[in-house]
C-alpha cells in the first residue's frame, strides 16, 4: 500500500524540497502552505496534492488533512516543517513578534499533531516528524525567541514519543544545523527590521550580528536534512534524534558530554561572545 504524508511549509526551501523527495520515493504527498502555489502538483500530479493550510488556523489543518484523506484514502505520516525566525534583541522585541514566533512554530505544530493523531491511528499506527534546531540543544544570542520555540519542541517531542507510542505512533525531532543554503536566516534577518535596536545595545548587536553572518559551522547541506526527515518517517526503530550536520553534533557533544562550565566556555567562544566580551573590557 503506497504510504501518504503530509508536510507543512511547502511554499520554498526545505519544505518544497521534501515534498519533492517523497514524491520521487513513491509516496503521495499532500504538501501545503499558507498560499498554495501549483509548481508541485504540475511536477507530480498523480503523488502530490497542494493544500491550504495555516498552522494557527484549526479549521484550515482539519481542511488540509480531509483534503488529503480523500484523496489518497488515509493519513500515515506528518512532517511539521513550518517554521519562522527573528534576529532581534530580545529587551526590544515587541509582543506581537513574540507571539508569532510561538503561535508558528510552538502552538502551530502542537495543533497539525492533535489534528493528526485520530488520523494515524486509523492506520494502525503512524509518525510524526518534527523540524526543530540546533538551538533547540544549545541557544544563541540575538535569537532568543527561536532558541526558546525551539527547546520547546525538543520538550514537546519527547514527552509525545512516550506518550504516543501507546497509539503506535512514533515521534521524530530532526535536529538541523545551520544552513548557507537557505532562505531561512535571510528570513529572520528581515523580520528583525521590526524590533529596532536600543542604542546601549548597538555595539554588541552589530559585533554578534558579523559573528552570526560569518559564522565558519554554517556547513550544513539541506539535502542532507530532507534525506534525514526521510530517514525518520521510515525508521522502524524507537530512536528520536536525528542531529545533521557538524555544528549541531558539536552542540550535542558540549552538551551532554562535558561540565556546564566547559559547555558555557566553549558556546560563548563558538557564537564570538568571548571576543566582545574582550573587546568591551
Amino acid at each position: 500500500m503506497t504510504k501518504t504524508i503530509l508536510i507543512t511549509g511547502c511554499s520554498s526551501g526545505l519544505g518544497k524540497m521534501t515534498a519533492r523527495h517523497f514524491a520521487e520515493k513513491g509516496w503521495n504527498v499532500v504538501a501545503t502552505m499558507r498560499r498554495p502555489e501549483p509548481e508541485l502538483a504540475r511536477e507530480y500530479p498523480d503523488r502530490i496534492l497542494v493544500a491550504a493550510l495555516d498552522v494557527a488556523d484549526p479549521a484550515s489543518i482539519e481542511a488540509a488533512i480531509k483534503a488529503g484523506v480523500d484523496r489518497f484514502g488515509g493519513l500515515d505520516a506528518v512532517v511539521n516543517n513550518a517554521g519562522i525566525t527573528m534576529v532581534s534583541i530580545f529587551e526590544a522585541t515587541p509582543a506581537e513578534a513574540i507571539r508569532q514566533i510561538f503561535e508558528t512554530n510552538v502552538f502551530g505544530m502542537m495543533n497539525v499533531i492533535q489534528a493528526a493523531v485520530p488520523h494515524l491511528r486509523r492506520r494502525g499506527g503512524g509518525t510524526v516528524v518534527n523540524v526543530g534546531s540546533g538551538v533547540g540543544i544549545a541557544a544563541m544570542p540575538l535569537l532568543s525567541l527561536y532558541s526558546a520555540s525551539k527547546q520547546a519542541v525538543e520538550g514537546l517531542s519527547e514527552s509525545l514519543s512516550y506518550e504516543l507510542s501507546s497509539q503506535n505512533i512514533m515521534v521524530r525531532l530532526i535536529q538541523p544545523g545551520a544552513m548557507r543554503s537557505t532562505n531561512f536566516t535571510a528570513t529572520g534577518m528581515a523580520a528583525s527590521q521590526a524590533a529596532p535596536v536600543p542604542e546601549n545595545y548597538k555595539p554588541y548587536f552589530d559585533h554578534m550580528l558579523q559573528s552570526m553572518i560569518n559564522y565558519p559551522f554554517a556547513s550544513t547541506e539541506e539535502q542532507s536534512v530532507v534525506e534525514a526527515i526521510h530517514a525518520a518517517a521510515t525508521d522502524p526503530t524507537d530512536r528520536l534524534r536525528y542531529q545533521v550536520g557538524p555544528d549541531v553534533e558539536e552542540y550535542a557533544r558540549l552538551r551532554w558530554s562535558t561540565s556546564e562550565d566547559e559547555y558555557r566556555a566553549s558556546m560563548q567562544e563558538l557564537t564570538g561572545h568571548t571576543a566582545w566580551r574582550d573587546m568591551a573590557k
